[in-house]
């Protein structure tokens, strides 16, 4: 296995720009694979040389109806490879993609469309309804290009690359030039856009590089959406930085998961929390002992076991890292890691270059001591160039060059770090704090729950009482009430008195971001879900007064 410096040096230098690494990679390798759709018999696939061409006239394209530097170009469609092409065509003439979440509502859409105020969208058909109502609701006039099919006489991506005229582009923009807005999951209310730039993409992808070791034979599925930081930092970014291949499919499908893995031959993939979790409770049927996943990034301590004894995949990682600073954190490959971490501080192939600087402070903004719980604030090269038009909010978001994260962490004598909770994810109950993600993870691990999620919810008596949501495994005979007994004396053995939940609500289905994370400001806003639940402490006091 090539050592990840020694990948990065196969390649000519580059200027940091997309076309600048693109250019230093096809020159090595024209002819390889780079991206490839499909599965099995009907795998399609795109050289290097094949995907430079397209870019290119896109770029020639997009340029001649009056694309340029610093305009944006939204792109609404579930993962395919008009995201790449636009990423780097739109870089190319120093212009910004932005990837809207395709499942978006009227109301959603049109905020992010407006917001991000786009010249132009790449839709696909299935959501072109949706895209021109929320145009309709706002004062912008985009022209729009269909992805993937011909209606109504619009402009398909296919024909303008086709019939792209034969033009000089503009001079290339330097590698500090935004490339991206990613509009964050905004579920506390409007989702702000971050944006990032050339530079900042293409060292996450080569940091991320080192993390797995990505090789230039590697081939990493992506499953999760480019409208999401992890899919463009984490795979695309590394793929590019690796000159490996990017194996793209729609959507993430839990039944379809091992057959896809195994038919595409991918070595890489890049999962969340609750997507493990649900490969981990799916039928072993489903699963595919040919694969070749040799690594498999962000499993975590609940379903590492089943990775690796039951799936086989040898390597697992998870780390740190948000859309305004990706790549923070991640366990060192090649050694134990400490379970339920979020690993040591990142860093880059280059040892000579920079990376994050990691704070742990308290409510005064004061360095606390090891093992003790704080905030983690970050310094790191590849921060955020700020919130899109919103300069208050960008302000606010730092502390003397130090992004105040939200999140409580503590960290260990030998620098691993762990999560605690968000700081708004704190109840406060009995005068103490409680983290919610503990009770999530304690209640996850009874055999009858399938998910769960705990929330704050006003008490008679001040402060908070602590309402937790659930979703049972298929298959139980309990009732309601019994079932929350059952889950309540759990907890009593595992958790102090006062971390036992007085609300348990069972519920068919827990609501999810488009990222597969638990809603729980969904669940806040539900004034329904604390009448519908059991209350176990009134539940005790009739209890007590028959006896």
């Amino acid at each position: 296995m090539v050592l990840p410096l020694d990948v990065l040096k196969s390649y000519p230098p580059h200027d940091a720009t997309l076309d600048g690494v693109f250019k230093s990679r096809c020159s090595v390798q024209a002819h390889q694979p780079l991206l490839i759709i499909g599965e099995g018999e009907g795998e399609l696939t795109m050289t290097w040389a094949d995907f430079g061409a397209r870019y290119e006239r896109l770029a020639r394209a997009l340029a001649n109806r009056g694309v340029g530097r610093g305009d944006r170009v939204a792109v609404v469609a579930r993962n395919s490879t008009a995201h790449v092409l636009a990423l780097f065509a739109l870089a190319r003439l120093g212009a910004v993609m932005v990837p809207v979440n395709p499942d978006f509502a009227v109301r959603e859409m049109a905020y992010v469309l407006s917001h991000s105020d786009v010249c132009a969208v790449l839709v696909a058909v299935d959501v072109l309804s949706t895209v021109r109502s929320a145009i309709s609701q706002t004062s912008i006039q985009p022209w729009l290009v269909l992805i993937d099919a011909q209606q109504d006489e619009l402009l398909t991506l296919d024909d303008m690359i086709a019939n792209a005229p034969a033009i000089d582009l503009p001079e290339p923009p330097t590698a500090e030039a935004t490339c991206v807005i990613v509009y964050t999951s905004g579920t506390t209310g409007f989702p702000k856009g971050v944006m990032h730039s050339q530079a900042s993409l293409m060292a996450v992808g080569e940091a991320n590089l080192g993390r797995i070791h990505l090789q230039a034979d590697d081939r990493v599925l992506v499953v999760l959406p480019f409208f999401h930081v992890n899919a463009l930092f984490y795979s695309l970014s590394a793929v590019f930085a690796a000159g490996a291949a990017l194996v793209i499919v729609p959507r993430f499908s839990a039944s379809r998961f091992w057959q896809v893995a195994a038919d595409t031959r991918a070595t890489v993939v890049n999962i969340i929390e609750a997507m493990g979790i649900i490969l981990m409770s799916r039928d072993r049927a489903e699963y595919r002992a040919d694969h070749c996943l040799r690594v498999v990034y962000g499993v975590r301590n609940n379903a590492a076991k089943t990775f690796r004894e039951d799936f086989c995949v040898p390597h697992l990682f998870s780390g740190f890292g948000m859309t305004e600073i990706p790549g923070v954190t991640c366990n060192p490959i090649y050694q134990p890691g400490k379970p339920g971490s979020m690993g040591v501080l990142g860093s880059h192939p280059d040892p000579q270059r920079a990376w994050a600087q990691c704070r742990i402070v308290d409510e005064h903004g004061q360095d606390v001591a090891d093992d003790v719980v704080g905030e983690l604030w970050v310094k790191t090269p590849v921060v955020m160039q700020g919130y899109f038009r919103d300069p208050e909010q960008t302000a606010a978001a730092f502390s003397e060059g130090w992004l105040m994260t939200g999140d409580l962490v503590r960290r260990d004598s030998d620098g691993y770090f762990f999560y605690a909770a968000r700081k708004k994810d704190i109840i406060r109950r009995r005068g103490e704090n409680i983290a919610a993600a503990e009770l999530d993870m304690v209640i996850s691990a009874h055999p009858s729950v399938y998910e769960s999620a705990a929330i704050a919810v006003p008490s008679e008596l001040g402060e908070d009482d602590i309402l937790t949501a659930i979703v049972i495994k298929p298959g139980q005979a309990l009732s309601a009430e019994e079932m929350a007994e059952e889950i309540a004396d759990w907890c009593r053995e595992r958790l102090a008195a006062h971390k036992v939940p007085r609300y348990i609500a069972f519920l068919e289905a827990l609501p999810h971001t488009a990222t597969h994370k638990i809603a729980k400001a969904v669940l806040r806003q539900d004034s329904a879900l604390r009448a519908s639940a059991v209350d176990l402490q009134d539940k005790h006091r009739s209890t007590s007064k028959k006896a």
